[in-house]
């Protein structure tokens, strides 16, 4: 009887041991989602075009990194939304559909949510975590301009907020790019024509007309080297420094120092005398002007006296005349004629 016992107790202290785990476990659970069951969320959705490689269901959403949520649900849009019938399959339904939850208490008051902040520019991107190697939503804000909300061939289940590539992707998309404009390049013309540029270089160099210009400058160096050699540079450079010694004495000298000073005085008499120019001027100006109305009066006075003598001139040149050819008549001749006046008052 005494084996049935100990085996009825050690049940016991076994039943009683993982009770206390189911209950221990229990509490850890209850500690770990108290602050939790409280919270209300809501679910969001969000499409990616690239691969979710590392995003699992629980990876934190943030913005600007500060945790508003978790990722709920992780599926393909083919398998939740369905391509209408009759209608060709589009590339939509190929994306990947990625929900997760958002505490209310984060989204801010009524009105001021992710699908009024959308309008401004809200989206999300995939990002790395670092070196653990795992994924996690960013949300921010972008140019909608550049990143505009596409239109959806679905109803979608929840509020969207519409996605932009990551870093990653873009980077990969920037080298595809660049890829496919450098397939599109004539590499083979470019190469060839790149040999032929190489091989007129090498001849230029080897016995062209750049060879010869090499060849002079190359000679030219030569003759300046052995020109600087020959030459006492070192006593060129003392002479200079002589001489330059000598005129700053001669500068500092009193003789310059009282040429300097005359230049002085005769700079400040030449500035009075400027000065006073105008004034000369003016005055000059006034004496042409009286000279001028002088010399107008004169040539009045003068012009009747002029003629006088001009009339004067004429008769002793007519006497002078008459002398010459008849000197006898001047002195026995016959008086001559009264002139008309005389006549006429004798009349």
């Amino acid at each position: 009887m005494a084996a049935p016992g100990r085996g009825s107790g050690l049940y016991l202290r076994v039943g009683l041991l993982i009770l206390a785990g189911i209950a221990l476990a229990v509490g850890f659970v209850m500690f770990f989602t108290a602050g939790r069951l409280n919270r209300h969320s809501e679910i969001f959705e969000t499409y990616f075009r690239e691969s979710v490689q590392g995003l699992d269901v629980g990876a934190p959403v943030r913005y600007r990194g500060v945790q508003l949520g978790r990722v709920t649900e992780i599926t393909l849009v083919n398998s939740v939304y369905r391509n209408p019938e009759g209608r060709p399959f589009q590339a939509a339904f190929q994306l990947v559909v990625v929900r997760f939850a958002i505490e209310q208490n984060r989204l801010g008051p009524e009105g001021t949510g992710p699908e009024r902040a959308v309008g401004f520019g809200l989206r999300t991107r995939l990002s790395s975590a670092g070196l653990t190697g795992g994924s996690y939503i960013e949300m921010d804000f972008e140019n909608p301009e550049r990143f505009p909300v596409e239109k959806l061939p679905w109803a979608p289940a929840h509020p969207v907020i519409p996605s932009i590539p990551s870093t990653v992707a873009q980077v990969q998309d920037a080298a595809q790019n660049l890829l496919s404009r450098l397939q599109g390049l004539p590499l083979e013309d470019i190469m060839n024509n790149l040999d032929g540029v190489l091989a007129d270089v090498h001849r230029q160099t080897s016995s062209g007309d750049l060879a010869k210009t090499l060849a002079d400058v190359s000679a030219m160096a030569g003759t300046l080297r052995q020109t600087l050699d020959s030459t006492d540079i070192q006593g060129m450079v003392k002479d200079i420094r002589g001489a330059v010694a000598d005129l700053r004495r001669t500068v500092a000298g009193p003789e310059m120092q009282a040429t300097l000073r005359s230049t002085r005085d005769a700079a400040a008499q030449l500035n009075a005398s400027m000065q006073r120019l105008p004034a000369v001027i003016g005055a000059l100006e006034r004496t042409a002007r009286t000279a001028g109305h002088t010399t107008s009066d004169v040539n009045a006075d003068l012009q009747p006296i002029l003629r006088d003598l001009g009339a004067v001139a004429a008769n002793l040149r007519d006497t002078t005349e008459t002398l010459r050819r008849a000197p006898s008549q001047a002195i026995l001749g016959a008086p001559p004629p009264p002139p008309a006046w005389a006549t006429e008052r004798n009349r």
